[in-house]
């Protein structure tokens, strides 16, 4: 194949995976928070259970009325969606599907790549919460900023425990050297890692910079049509990143019970969307943290624990 066509086939790869795998997520929220709260939810749209709920929500979005605040700093309020979304795209590209080729590029450094560009998104939160010259917006930014600022050191430190059990940066390096005894091993990691990403991506049940009950909706507040849109789907699409690197980083990727070389990319698929319901599932049950609960289980349990996780998986690779 002419290397113009694979850069070609893998790019739009990539972005078929950042368009689809979010909306299957976000859909899939839909109608398990329904079911889990006995209620049926729209069940028209598309037919077969409202199937098409989602993309009728997305057309809605498309048609209405694009508004800015008449104080708001008009291009960074424009451009903050993008700044939230982007990053999460840049992530997938290294994120491996299967063995062999199916990643999008092959990073000796990928870990490295995923944790600096993970950094970004919360500076589209901060572009946002500034520029809509509004105080409920304002802040959801200062809290989102100081939640990346606390969960940025377990979650950096968890990913760097795998890393040192491995040997390498490499994303699908990791994979191949992940033994199942590692669930054992590291799930002091994988809870860190696990709780810092829910953390990262602003989900409930720590979702303080949103907390619609307080903040009207945070620094998406003031954001309305396909705007809004872009800021739901940054959501999905984090959401989808966080359950990827889970289980390329703790739950040995694209290995199975069986077929590993054939069906390799179904178990990575099983394995994303497994992570991504209980996502969802710690929003349908758990009540949120205040801010000062955020904070004191990221420094007083997380980090901790990453931290004692890091040494012990150093004195195992000494005496291994």
């Amino acid at each position: 194949m002419p290397v113009w066509l694979d850069v070609v086939v893998r790019v739009v790869a990539v972005l078929a995976a950042f368009l689809v795998l979010p909306l299957l997520v976000g859909q899939t929220e839909h109608k398990v928070m329904a079911h889990m709260q006995g209620r049926l939810g729209p069940m028209y749209a598309g037919g077969f259970h409202g199937w098409a709920q989602l993309i009728a929500d997305g057309v809605k979005f498309v048609q209405k009325e694009d508004v800015a605040p008449r104080a708001a700093d008009r291009p960074v309020f424009q451009l903050a969606p993008a700044v939230a979304l982007l990053p999460y795209l840049l992530v997938l590209l290294v994120v491996p599907l299967g063995p062999g080729d199916l990643v999008g590029q092959h990073l000796d450094a990928g870990l490295f790549f995923v944790l600096a560009i993970l950094a970004i998104p919360v500076v589209g939160v901060m572009m946002a919460a500034w520029a809509s010259a509004n105080k409920y917006s304002l802040l959801g930014g200062v809290r989102g900023a100081a939640q990346l600022l606390g969960y940025e050191l377990p979650f950096v430190l968890a990913a760097a425990s795998v890393a040192m059990a491995a040997g390498t940066l490499s994303l699908p390096g990791i994979v191949e050297a992940w033994q199942p005894w590692w669930l054992l091993w590291q799930l002091p990691a994988l809870f860190v890692f696990f709780v810092a990403g829910v953390a990262e991506i602003r989900r409930p049940p720590l979702d303080a910079p949103i907390a619609d009950t307080e903040l009207v909706f945070g620094y998406k507040t003031e954001y309305t049509g396909l705007r809004f849109a872009f800021m739901m789907l940054a959501e999905y699409a984090g959401i989808v990143v966080i359950a990827a690197l889970t289980t390329v980083l703790f739950l040995g990727g694209w290995k199975g019970p069986f077929l590993d070389d054939q069906l390799g990319w179904l178990w990575t698929l099983l394995k994303i969307f497994a992570v991504a319901f209980v996502i969802i599932w710690l929003r349908v049950s758990m009540p949120r943290l205040r801010v000062d609960q955020l904070q004191r289980l990221c420094w007083l349990v997380l980090v901790p624990l990453a931290l004692g996780q890091l040494i012990l998986t150093a004195a195992i690779r000494l005496a291994l």
